[in-house]
């Protein structure tokens, strides 16, 4: 008879590697106690029947879809997701108290979950284009109208609700080219070679289904940096392509040596064909800005190497950095590399100040492809029909905002400088608090809106993770969760060198709040260090 699983049974299910649903047909079915702690209660073993009618239907066969279940969530690791199941409530339920009264999801990016107010104008274009009867109203100003006016005739019947073309709306894409042009100090862009996107994941999907090719040893393989945004090792296994890691230099503030990218090409090699390399300016998770010099040298080495350029950019606060795109850079390269290296670069809503992560609102532009190639990356896009227009409409407002001159530039421009000054207040607060604790480092935070701080885990806390079936940073993570409410990701979801340990933090919650969580986490890792001293 089937005993349905608990909830967190149900969702582990799906975690594990597919072998292992193939070869344990007959495991036992475990239940975790409500008492346990969240750390027990993700080490627990994976739930699976000696009959389930899933079993028998013709597609629960986990040997025809081993790359999808291979790839990893990290983002939401089981950190969120026991945060996801309250546990405040999990363990009020029975008579557990902890010492906090809220969780704290201090593990995503999301801007506006953690209280960041949205950028007027943006939300006053979209309302306008989503009820265009607002158009009448004096309650808007006119800046917003004329730019909803715009996009609502570029729409078929005038209405933000039917299909665009397969690579966006006109106008927005001549919009995104003209922001390009501003950005580059004049370097023209093409809205031909623009692509508007479901954010930038989806761009960068996209790209990586057209390069990736082969089989064996010239099966395509893709650099990527290690940290990394788990977006290309997730994609990377969907595609059955081959992951190629570059270390990042934390010694040196998580700085790209392209010693390092020669090391990692010329050992791939012997098992692919490295064709793409993945660049995250600034990091993420850890949050550096690539100087100019370093970019030339990656292009050098792309264009020596002959590989593609995938730039996901921009995104910077600190007032002491610059930021260069690859783009610009490349054009002041010479003839000999703007004209033969190939590139993709992306740009998104979510991105920067506007933090409009909801709207999935992003951009592609490809630089140097050849036309049959641009021609099956529209083809490709097609199949999903078009992006959402919504978020084309606040792509739209991100590259054409308001200028000087304009009824909303002033209270624009109000808006934009305290966010971007709120970032660099909170990302040096973090910075400095952290490198106040013993046993956590944190290299200086330029860009992106994460702290990825090394810690150190005792032996016998190693221990510990060891005999809960979890990785140190996994544990170290959960006992935070257990004893602050805070859920931030363990490093080892982003890749890091072995015997070293991070987490990644958001630093985007209210000053007074960051500071109250960044006060918990230091003393949560004191009372860690003493405990398993």
């Amino acid at each position: 008879m089937f005993l349905p699983p608990s909830r967190r049974c149900r969702t582990e299910i799906f975690r594990r590697k597919y072998n292992q649903l193939l070869h344990q047909p007959a495991a036992q079915h475990h239940l975790v106690p409500a008492t346990s702690s969240l750390s027990e209660r993700a080490a627990a073993p994976t739930a699976t029947f000696r009959s389930h009618r899933l079993f028998s239907r013709p597609f629960w066969n986990p040997g025809w879809w081993p790359h999808f279940v291979l790839s990893e969530d990290t983002v939401t690791p089981p950190t969120q997701r026991a945060a996801g199941q309250s546990a405040v409530w999990a363990f009020a339920a029975v008579g557990i108290k902890k010492p906090f009264t809220e969780v704290i999801r201090a593990n995503i990016g999301d801007a506006q979950a953690m209280g960041q107010q949205p950028i007027t104008f943006l939300r006053q274009v979209i309302a306008l284009c989503t009820y265009p009867n607002l158009l009448g109203s004096p309650s808007f100003p006119e800046d917003a109208k004329e730019r909803a006016r715009r996009i609502l005739q570029a729409c078929g019947g005038n209405s933000l609700g039917s299909y665009s073309a397969s690579q966006g709306i006109k106008c927005i894409r001549e919009d995104v080219a003209a922001y390009i042009t501003r950005r580059d100090g004049g370097v023209p862009a093409d809205p031909d070679n623009i692509y508007l996107t479901t954010g930038a994941s989806d761009g960068i999907t996209t790209i990586l289904k057209i390069l990736v090719s082969g089989a064996g040893k010239s099966r395509t393989g893709v650099m990527i940096p290690i940290p990394q945004y788990p977006l290309y090792s997730a994609v990377i296994s969907e595609l059955n392509a081959i992951q190629v890691n570059y270390y990042l230099d934390e010694e040196n503030c998580w700085a790209l040596n392209v010693n390092e990218l020669r090391r990692a090409l010329r050992e791939a090699r012997d098992h692919c064909d490295p064709k793409v390399l993945c660049i995250i300016n600034p990091g993420n998770p850890t949050g550096q800005v690539q100087s100019r010099k370093c970019i030339e040298d990656v292009i050098h080495f792309a264009w020596e190497e002959k590989v593609f350029l995938l730039a996901d950019e921009d995104n910077v606060y600190s007032p002491d950095c610059r930021f260069h795109s690859f783009k610009k850079v490349l054009s002041e390269m010479g003839p000999e590399y703007s004209s033969n290296v190939e590139l993709a670069s992306f740009h998104s809503t979510s991105k920067g100040y506007m933090g409009e992560c909801g709207y999935r609102g992003g951009y592609m532009e490809v630089i140097n492809l050849h036309p049959e190639i641009k021609g099956q990356l529209v083809k490709l896009l097609s199949v999903r029909l078009c992006p959402p227009v919504s978020g084309q409409a606040a792509m739209d407002i991100v590259v054409n905002p308001p200028g000087p001159g304009e009824e909303s530039f002033e209270q624009f421009m109000s808006e934009k400088e305290s966010v971007l000054g709120n970032l660099a207040k909170k990302a040096k607060l973090t910075e400095d608090m952290f490198n106040q604790v013993p046993g956590i480092h944190c290299n200086p935070l330029q860009g992106a809106m994460y702290a990825f701080p090394r810690i150190f885990i005792p032996p016998k806390a190693v221990e510990a993770a060891q005999a809960h079936n979890m990785v140190p940073d996994m544990f170290y993570c959960m006992k935070l969760l257990e004893e602050t409410g805070i859920c931030v990701v363990p490093g080892s979801g982003f890749g890091q060198r072995e015997g070293t340990y991070h987490f990644r933090i958001t630093i985007l919650p209210p000053v007074e709040k960051l500071k109250t969580v960044l006060q918990k986490v230091k003393d949560f890792h004191v009372t860690f260090l003493e405990k398993y001293a």
